[in-house]
């Protein structure tokens, strides 16, 4: 019997994510019913619905030859790892429209095929997108210029 190990593997961890915080939420929280539903319906739910998409993934993979695997993409694993660290600690200070700048661009540097110009763009257009959509758009809280930016922003844009 041929599998492919990657699709095995991920189904599996699926099904064990979703079994562990399906029994949480059943140990920790009332579900309800689809009428009145409790603070655990939707983890639960969600829950089940990661243990069926971990069963199919396996399902998947059962009867497949294993593919073969280049070497590990390094440098993209440690920019997807450390840009979240890097946004949390510059969210503050500098808002979120410098942040989202400067995440974006180092996350687009994760693919070796990335040049300077599409990161510059990319960068620059998530960011006017995330500024209309969540400040703009939903009204959430976020500062667009945190207090070590501001100074400088402010007679420009006139903006907090």
């Amino acid at each position: 019997m041929t599998f492919n190990r990657s699709d095995v593997g991920a189904g599996a961890i699926f099904v064990g994510i979703g079994l562990f915080f399906g029994l949480m939420t059943l140990y920790g929280l009332d579900i309800g019913t689809a009428r009145r539903m409790g603070p655990g319906y939707f983890p639960i739910v969600l829950s089940g619905l990661l243990v069926v998409f971990g069963i199919t993934t396996i399902l998947k993979g059962i009867g497949h030859e294993d593919v073969e695997r280049g070497p590990l993409p390094w440098r993209g694993i440690a920019i997807l790892l450390g840009v979240p660290v890097i946004f949390g600690l510059l969210i503050r200070p500098l808002g979120i429209a410098p942040v989202l700048l400067v995440t974006t661009f180092i996350t687009s540097f994760a693919s070796r095929r990335m040049s300077l110009i599409v990161a510059l763009l990319l960068s620059l257009g998530l960011t006017v997108f995330c500024i209309l959509v969540f400040v703009m758009g939903l009204g959430l809280p976020l500062r667009i210029f945190g207090p070590l930016v501001e100074p400088w922003t402010r007679p420009i844009f006139g903006v907090r």
